[in-house]
């Protein structure tokens, strides 16, 4: 069974839709929600795609110093650039690795897309090796499809 339930934080985001929230109110509350499931959720970073670069919109966890990242440059970059979702179990075996602190271990990140048009995407850092199951991919999927639709 995953940690992470992406329906509630669907819910939550849905609901503060209908209130008007600002589409940076809503990527910090997905990040705040998800960050909250606790481990192996250490920091969730929600970049979103700004020409040719990520831009940090919104975070829960630790800082980083990675406020914009070339598309093609790092696990984030990798995946906008390829199309795919990235699941690292161990950020130390990639050599473009850009990393936000010396504890994270593992990295998510997930696309936020409407069909084949890359939004953004949502970056998840462990201090856990390899807990992404692809239980836990999918509830963040789910909140990813969601913020597609909502922004």
């Amino acid at each position: 069974m995953a940690v992470l339930t992406g329906d509630k934080i669907v819910a939550a985001l849905r609901g503060a839709f209908t209130r008007d929230l600002s589409r940076g109110e809503l990527l910090e509350l997905a990040a705040r929600r998800i960050q909250a499931a606790g481990p192996p959720y250490t920091s969730v970073y929600l970049y979103m795609l700004h020409g040719d670069e990520l831009q940090l919109e919104a975070h829960a966890g630790r800082d980083t110093e990675h406020q914009r990242i070339p598309v093609g440059k790092g696990v984030c970059g990798t995946a906008v650039a390829t199309g795919l979702d990235q699941n690292v179990g161990d950020v130390r075996a990639i050599g473009n690795y850009l990393a936000c602190n010396l504890f994270t271990r593992s990295e998510l990140v997930v696309l936020i897309r409407r069909g084949e048009l890359i939004l953004g995407q949502i970056d998840v850092d462990s201090d856990v090796d390899d807990p992404f199951t692809p239980e836990e991919v999918a509830e963040v999927r789910k909140v990813a499809d969601a913020l597609a639709v909502l922004l």
